[in-house]
């Protein structure tokens, strides 16, 4: 089956630290790039980071979590992670993945700009964010 699965969400204080998974299966993860959203209840979906296919040379953070999250991408698992690091009570909403074959320039958009993005979403992951 073709889909992305999200995990690693969970509860944790105020400047702990989560890593989320976002792992392919049914097509090859390395040709695509991958972004990281996130949805707090009642707000509109916010875009996080994106990571470029291949060698995931080109990263992109929104100015929200900029200097605290990280992404990085494991080809050899099919994976891409996003690391959370001092996480705030406003980090706290469902986190997403979507990936879309090349498409850096399509995320960046995704995030700048709320553009569409993602042939493939991923059913998301609870990140929770005590005081």
């Amino acid at each position: 089956q073709v889909q992305v699965v999200e995990s690693g969400g969970g509860l944790v204080q105020s400047g702990g630290s989560l890593r989320l998974s976002c792992a392919a299966s049914g097509f090859t993860l390395e040709d695509y790039a991958i972004g990281w959203f996130r949805q707090a209840p009642g707000k509109e979906r916010e875009g996080v980071s994106c990571i470029s296919s291949k060698t995931g040379s080109s990263t992109y953070f929104a100015d929200s979590v900029k200097g605290r999250f990280i992404i990085s991408r494991d080809n050899a698992k099919n994976t891409v992670y996003l690391e959370m690091n001092s996480l705030k009570p406003e980090d706290t909403a469902v986190y997403y993945c979507a990936a879309e074959r090349k498409s850096f320039g399509a995320c960046l958009g995704a995030l700048r700009r709320g553009s569409p993005f993602g042939e493939y979403w991923g059913q998301g992951t609870q990140v929770t964010v005590s005081s």
